[in-house]
């Protein structure tokens, strides 16, 4: 791979070039990602904790942003050294630009989360796997499309929104640059690979989720042609290829805010102690702490938390560097956090948040509640799809498809008679729903509360 095709302006799905603005290409990327509705509704879906819980926490939003403040400093920071390395790049490239493209991938990384975390995942895969969408297995004839609604990939349906489904009747969705769209796919193959390929991914980190479903198939291939990506599968129906060099530092900035945020949310919960808290943020920071005991204890963790973020920057983005050469050879399987000084603290951290945090009590009922919310609208939406595909609609369901938004149908009305399309696009209106407008639907449909007038 080389940079010049990495760091691609051409826009997916348009043909001519923006007209000049003041905003690089990519600056544009970070904007639409920002105006888009389905960016917005982040601000109503759980990160880990509860959203009533303290107007403290985070939520999907809030953590979005702040992973794309930390991928904006390790692009930056990478950037000006490449420009430096790499002279021929000086003509057309900014330092900055490495900066821009690692934010707006960033931005949008959680894009295609369903309600309640990673929760809502497992609930959409388990409603195919073991629940009422069982039944449609031996009705989708194509075990990778199957795959795709039993592994439902929260990353997957981020592509398809900002390549798709936001701006649907525009060829290319938001109509993000290629080398945005490729740093943004931390996962760069397909849900099911046939023949010998599962060899490939076997027992590597970049590799153990999928980046795109089979109705992005064609897309995905056609950005990753694009901007020079290395295509690695053996068998020619599977799609695997090469990581965009600039989704390690996507991914570095997610990893750096879920494991340092959520506990400076554990601690302002009283989940935490301030002496447990502040010992895991310690090793990052060394001895140099300006002004510390002047501080209240939420300033002292606040102070913690920005001096360890800008630690690891530091080392995930000389980590990078060093391993420029593996990373553009596509022979780099694993993540940069593995690689630095600091990794064994993270670890530390890692386990303390799995022992005390996400096992803990309302995190667990707001898990169990997504199952049981997630799980009856898919199987109340698409009971009453495919009734009116079949044109068999009963009185009740005829009510459930008028709650469908407008974009649901094709253009003359009708409901697509391709039952996998059928299925995703249900799962597109439930994935997209908020934490509450999920729970409010669900009970109101149920009958559990009444509609207000």
């Amino acid at each position: 791979m080389n940079w010049e095709n990495l760091l691609s302006t051409e826009i997916y799905g348009q043909q001519k070039k923006s007209v000049s603005d003041g905003r690089s290409q990519f600056q544009r990327d970070f904007d639409r990602i920002v105006f888009c509705s389905a960016f917005r509704r982040l601000q109503d879906k759980t990160q880990v904790f509860p959203l009533p819980e303290s107007d403290f926490v985070h939520t999907r939003l809030t953590h979005s942003l702040e992973v794309s403040c930390v991928g904006r400093s390790l692009g930056n920071l990478v950037g000006k050294i490449l420009i430096e390395k790499h002279k021929e790049l000086e003509k057309k490239y900014l330092s900055f630009n490495f900066g821009e493209i690692v934010a707006a991938s960033c931005l949008a990384h959680d894009i295609g989360n369903p309600p309640f975390g990673h929760s809502g995942e497992d609930a959409i895969s388990e409603y195919f796997k073991n629940s009422g969408g069982k039944i449609f297995k031996s009705k989708i004839t194509d075990p990778k499309k199957w795959n795709d609604l039993i592994n439902f990939e929260g990353n997957a349906q981020g592509f398809r929104i900002i390549a798709k489904l936001q701006n649907p009747d525009i060829n290319g969705g938001l109509r993000l640059s290629l080398a945005t769209l490729g740093a943004f796919t931390k996962y760069p193959r397909e849900s099911k690979l046939n023949g010998t390929d599962e060899k490939i991914i076997k027992g590597n980190k970049i590799y153990r989720k999928h980046g795109f479903f089979q109705s992005e198939k064609n897309i995905f291939e056609s950005v990753a042609d694009g901007i020079g990506l290395i295509k690695l599968n053996k068998v020619k129906s599977n799609s695997i290829f090469s990581r965009h060099p600039l989704a390690y530092l996507v991914e570095a900035a997610d990893d750096i805010c879920y494991g340092i945020m959520d506990l400076e949310d554990a601690f302002r919960l009283g989940i935490l102690s301030f002496s447990d808290t502040e010992e895991l943020l310690l090793p990052f920071v060394g001895k140099n702490l300006r002004l510390y005991n002047q501080r209240s204890n939420h300033d002292k963790i606040g102070y913690l938390r920005a001096k360890t973020i800008s630690n690891l920057v530091k080392q995930l983005s000389e980590c990078f560097v060093v391993n420029e050469k593996k990373i553009l050879d596509g022979k780099m399987y694993d993540d940069l956090i593995t690689h630095i000084p600091s990794n064994k603290t993270l670890k530390r951290i890692k386990k303390i948040s799995k022992e005390k945090i996400y096992s803990y009590k309302s995190v667990l009922e707001r898990e169990a509640a997504g199952y049981e919310v997630i799980g009856g609208l898919l199987d109340i939406f698409i009971t009453a799809v495919n009734e009116g595909a079949e044109g068999k609609l009963s009185n009740k369901n005829k009510s459930i498809i008028q709650l469908l938004p407008k974009h649901f149908f094709e253009k003359d009305g009708s409901i697509n008679t391709d039952l996998y399309e059928r299925l995703l696009k249900v799962t597109d209106y439930i994935s997209g729903m908020t934490d509450s407008f999920a729970i409010s639907l669900f009970r109101r449909i149920k009958g559990i509360s009444l509609p207000s007038s």
